[in-house]
């Protein structure tokens, strides 16, 4: 018998965001993008920021933004630890573009003082968050 639904977790340090029986879960992992499915065989990764795609029992779909983390997939049950979790309703695409525009300004900025390791985290992470609200928009 095929196993139709896994039960997902997804917390961060300030709250659950998500917590239930789900049919699939597509999110971006340190290799690339992932489609975890019900019985999926365990896993353990790390994730880049970008969007956690869930649809929940009855093809009910849901997005949250994930400024990075970990993910965990067992047999019957699959945990995401983000560092930063969001609600896609719950960005602000200006908060985001305004975010982008400042760590670009920094990379382009010819300074000693600029920590570009930084400045490059602060880019990837305002655009996912761009991409979230993109797709949760169409």
């Amino acid at each position: 018998m095929a196993i139709l639904s896994v039960n997902l977790n997804v917390v961060s340090a300030e709250e659950s965001l998500f917590s239930g029986a789900i049919e699939s879960l597509q999110i971006t992992g340190s290799e690339g993008e992932l489609g975890i499915m019900p019985g999926h065989a365990p896993l353990l990764t790390s994730l880049k920021p970008g969007m956690a795609r869930i649809v929940k029992k009855g093809g009910i779909e849901e997005v949250i933004y994930l400024s990075g983390g970990m993910l965990e997939v067992q047999p019957n049950h699959i945990t995401v630890l983000a560092d930063i979790a969001v609600r896609s309703d719950d960005l602000d695409e200006q908060v985001a573009e305004e975010a982008k525009q400042r760590a670009e300004e920094r990379l382009n900025a010819h300074s000693d003082d600029v920590d570009y390791a930084e400045a490059a985290s602060e880019l990837a992470r305002a655009v996912a968050q761009l991409r979230v609200i993109q797709a949760t928009s169409k």
